[in-house]
């Protein structure tokens, strides 16, 4: 199997980098990202001041593969010196919703008049803060403040219903492409 070099990952001075097997663990200042790979396709090495990933085929989704890992890992040390924010937006017309933040999710109570809550888990170590009808979710880790920002946009998802008429939810009304100070 012809192996090939697909990407070359900078590592910034004071980042620490954590490699076992498929497991990646990138750390400074006192923050830390974890992720583990779970294909088989791609190998990384660490060489000097940069990680390599190496495809273990020359086919073309093997290698796309191995460049989604190389993004991820940006990602990771990307979020380790800013924070990903989401911002998001409660909308309502006739019943005003409340949201609030309890432990290790958020509570959405009476979203067009229903009885019960509504939750939305908060992934990892992401904050979530509410502020009228703004709501801020910020963290270091990529992956888990979009999932955040999508649990709480999900739960509040009107079914059975015409959508350009119930338009009550909590909607994303800006993502974090790239990380904000």
């Amino acid at each position: 199997m012809a192996q090939k070099l697909v990407s070359r990952v900078g590592v910034p001075e004071g980042v620490k980098v954590d490699m076992k097997g498929n497991d990646l663990k990138v750390s400074a200042s006192g923050k830390e990202n974890a992720r583990h790979f779970k294909s088989t396709n791609f190998v990384f090495k660490k060489n000097g001041p940069e990680i390599e990933v190496w495809s273990k085929s020359t086919r073309r989704n093997v290698v796309a593969e191995a460049n989604a890992v190389a993004s991820h890992i940006r990602n990771l040390i990307t979020g380790l010196n800013k924070d990903y924010v989401y911002r998001l937006e409660v909308v309502y017309s006739h019943f005003p919703m409340n949201v609030a933040v309890k432990g290790n999710y958020v509570e959405i109570n009476n979203l067009s008049g229903g009885k019960f809550p509504r939750r939305a888990n908060i992934i990892g170590s992401t904050k979530v803060e509410i502020k009228g009808k703004d709501i801020i979710v910020r963290g270091q880790n990529k992956e888990h403040t979009g999932q955040t920002a999508a649990n709480l946009e999900q739960a509040t998802r009107i079914r059975g219903r015409d959508v350009r008429i119930f338009q009550d939810g909590i909607y994303i009304t800006s993502k974090s492409g790239e990380a904000k100070e």
